[in-house]
């Protein structure tokens, strides 16, 4: 019986490879990511990641879940937002990340509620209905298992709580995507080279937006996830779209 495949970028590989190939991309950018994400959008990222936490509608007191939450920006504004008697779980199934992320939280003083757990976003280490809020930003691509991932992530989210999914898209201008794919595929690697000395993993980046699914698909894949009035919002002319789903 043949081992079944996914894709890493642009290559098929076994689906049971596909998590470590991604956890050697993220060992290798870890401590340059936080560089590497304000040059390759302008420092956008940061307008994107604003407008997710204003749509969340977290308040005082709330558990929120934080998937692939990487270097905390998600998690420190959401720290911020329930206080004390609230809770934020920072969560990356990559360790150097995770480190990465735990890191700077403690440099800038983000202590008290918040914990990081390194957890698979297919099989999250919660009790059902145990968060408010649950936010994936830039990891849902990187998931073998997408469908299991977000079947995971409605199990562990309380009823009436809320799901956010910030990812890279499908640009909805023609000339905008002609533009997007050049500087993807030449700027992206040139850039990681560069600052991070790892042009590969850029490529790879690069590859993984491609093959992620697009708006609508991603939207009928939280439909069948159980999440109801999904919905999605373009941003940036649809070079990342937020998505949206509730538990009920």
């Amino acid at each position: 019986m043949s081992e079944e495949k996914t894709h890493f970028g642009y290559q098929s590989v076994d689906a049971n490879a596909k998590a470590g190939l991604v956890g050697q991309v993220f060992d290798s950018v870890a401590l340059k990511y936080d560089v590497m994400n304000d040059l390759m959008s302008f420092g956008v990222h940061r307008i994107w990641k604003r407008f997710t936490v204003q749509q969340s509608g977290v308040r005082p007191g709330h558990r929120v879940l934080d998937i692939a939450g990487g270097t905390g920006d998600l998690a420190a504004k959401f720290s911020q937002r329930v206080g004390s008697q609230g809770f934020v779980v920072l969560a990356d199934i990559n360790a150097s990340m995770l480190n990465t992320g735990r890191n700077k939280m403690l440099d800038n003083g983000v202590i008290g509620n918040i914990d990081y757990t390194q957890a698979n976003a297919e099989a999250l280490p919660f009790e059902d209905d145990s968060f408010d809020c649950i936010t994936i930003a830039f990891g849902l691509r990187n998931v073998t298992d997408k469908d299991q991932a977000l079947a995971s992530m409605n199990r562990v989210l309380k009823p009436g709580g809320r799901l956010l999914v910030l990812e890279f898209s499908k640009p909805v201008l023609p000339l905008l995507s002609k533009a997007y794919d050049a500087y993807s595929f030449s700027a992206l690697p040139m850039m990681g080279k560069l600052v991070a000395n790892d042009a590969q993993s850029y490529r790879y980046l690069a590859e993984s937006i491609r093959m992620h699914p697009d708006q609508d698909t991603l939207q009928q894949m939280m439909d069948s996830a159980g999440f109801h009035k999904t919905s999605y919002h373009n941003l940036t002319g649809g070079v990342v779209a937020l998505h949206k789903g509730y538990k009920v």
